[in-house]
């Protein structure tokens, strides 16, 4: 009995000799970034962007900041989290103007501003924001392989704010704000030449111009939208309208 206890004892006194000592690697920048890629691989977007601010907090190299900066912006795009790509992205452009890497945010930046885009009759901040950011990117980056799917979406832009000219005048012309609405849609011709769907405006801006008893140009509205649109839906409207008010 007492050999047994003495060689149990002997065993136990071996056991942490025996055992390996797991030291845990050091939780420095670069481990925090190497995290933030295993959980953006594994598409847990938030756990990233929590690793990578550690990265970008702790000012470990100014490029190794950068590269995290990008990385959480990504990630934030990714989730959808529009809003908070378009800070991240516009924070990096505005810290670092002359990066190489600077036409991918912007182009990104606009991304997430058009991704926030909202319908005709709703504020349209970042429809704008959109357009303005785009337009940057081309005026700046002309050689930048994104330029030719850029230049849609300017007009793509351009087209939903024009819809919102069109959606404000024939709010004036329901409302009896004839003149208003003469304003909004005339402007909405000359600044918008290329907007698809400009009879609709043409068939608004005639029949404003009759509510004001302005008939000659009224007529000269509507023998536009003859000539430039002959199958619009709108022809036969502009017709029934013209011989109501002669």
């Amino acid at each position: 009995m007492v050999r047994f206890t003495f060689l149990a004892l002997a065993l136990l006194m071996l056991l942490p000799a025996c055992d390996p000592t797991i030291v845990a690697p050091p939780r420095n920048a670069d481990y925090y970034f190497k995290e933030g890629e295993t959980f953006f691989d594994r598409h847990l977007y938030e756990d990233a962007v929590a690793s990578w601010k550690k990265v970008r907090d702790s000012y470990y190299s100014p490029e190794l900041n950068k590269l995290a900066e990008l990385k959480i912006a990504e990630a934030q795009y990714l989730a959808e989290n529009y809003e908070e790509s378009a800070v991240s992205y516009d924070a990096f452009r505005k810290e670092h103007p002359r990066d190489k890497r600077l036409p991918e945010a912007l182009y990104f930046l606009g991304m997430s501003y058009y991704n926030q885009m909202l319908s005709k009759d709703r504020d349209q901040t970042a429809t704008e924001n959109a357009l303005r950011t785009f337009r940057r990117l081309v005026a700046d980056y002309p050689s930048d392989k994104r330029v030719e799917e850029v230049g849609f979406l300017i007009q793509r832009c351009r087209n939903r704010l024009a819809e919102r000219e069109v959606y404000i005048g024939r709010f004036y012309l329901r409302t009896g704000h004839y003149q208003a609405a003469v304003n909004r849609l005339r402007g909405l011709l000359d600044d918008f030449p290329n907007y698809y769907y400009r009879d609709e405006a043409f068939y608004y801006l005639g029949a404003a111009y009759l509510k004001l008893e302005q008939k000659k140009d009224a007529a000269t509205t509507f023998n536009t939208l003859f000539d430039q649109f002959p199958n619009s839906q709108y022809i036969i409207k502009s017709q029934k309208i013209l011989e109501k008010s002669y």
